[in-house]
């Protein structure tokens, strides 16, 4: 990867790129709430939960399919998978938090840095299109490849939550950067093996058994006091 390509693929993944990603956490509030997460361990599993076995696993799956179909330039498979990443989701709270965040990255990658693999979603309305599938186009079509875009995209996954967590538990600083070293494992196991997988419907190789994380999102809803959206 050229320098350039490393500069921008950091920018869109950075914290600094606007997509709201700050005032999310996944349920993860609830959870701290209800003391299901009051330290550096119980955040190690429930994010690495999320990343194996749950949402995160889901969006890399997607992110692989949607980056090939944009490679093939094949805009029909591209809606479908699209349409999928959009219905997945188990509350409304999960919904928003893909779809804000997907059509706030799509908005500003237009104006920023625009390329031919957004238009093949320009059909998608802002509420239709979530967060791995528009970070798949956009660097497929500046040529990022696919596993240090999707190891990318997880980094920052794990990084919000865990920045989520410091505000919560609270976490000091030392011991989230701890959490983000543990977790780099698994996310390059999940980067491996969602790149392994061939072709095939990717509706067929998604699954998800984190009940407690969508639980948590669900029971979000009606929290009496929220730091947070999600």
């Amino acid at each position: 990867m050229s320098d350039s390509t490393l500069y921008r693929l950091m920018s869109w993944l950075s914290p600094s790129f606007p997509v709201g990603a700050y005032t999310h956490s996944c349920g993860l509030e609830w959870a701290t709430a209800e003391g299901l997460v009051t330290g550096l361990a119980e955040l190690i599993g429930w994010v690495g939960d999320i990343l194996a076995i749950g949402s995160g696993r889901s969006d890399a799956v997607l992110f692989v399919h949607a980056y090939r179909a944009s490679v093939e330039r094949d805009q029909a498979r591209l809606l479908e998978i699209a349409e999928l990443a959009a219905a997945l989701h188990p509350s409304c709270e999960r919904h928003y938090e893909a779809i804000a965040q997907g059509a706030a990255f799509r908005r500003i990658a237009l104006a920023t840095a625009s390329c031919a693999a957004l238009n093949m979603v320009a059909e998608i309305p802002d509420d239709g299109l979530c967060y791995p599938i528009a970070v798949a186009l956009l660097a497929q079509g500046h040529r990022v490849g696919l596993s240090p875009a999707l190891t990318a995209y997880l980094h920052a996954l794990v990084s919000n939550l865990v920045s989520a967590a410091q505000r919560l538990i609270p976490l000091g600083q030392t011991d989230g950067q701890k959490a983000i070293a543990a977790l780099e494992p698994t996310v390059n196991r999940l980067v491996d093996s969602a790149i392994a997988r061939s072709d095939e419907d990717p509706f067929e190789a998604l699954g998800t058994a984190t009940l407690m994380v969508d639980f948590a999102s669900l029971a979000h809803e009606t929290q009496y006091t929220r730091l947070f959206r999600t």
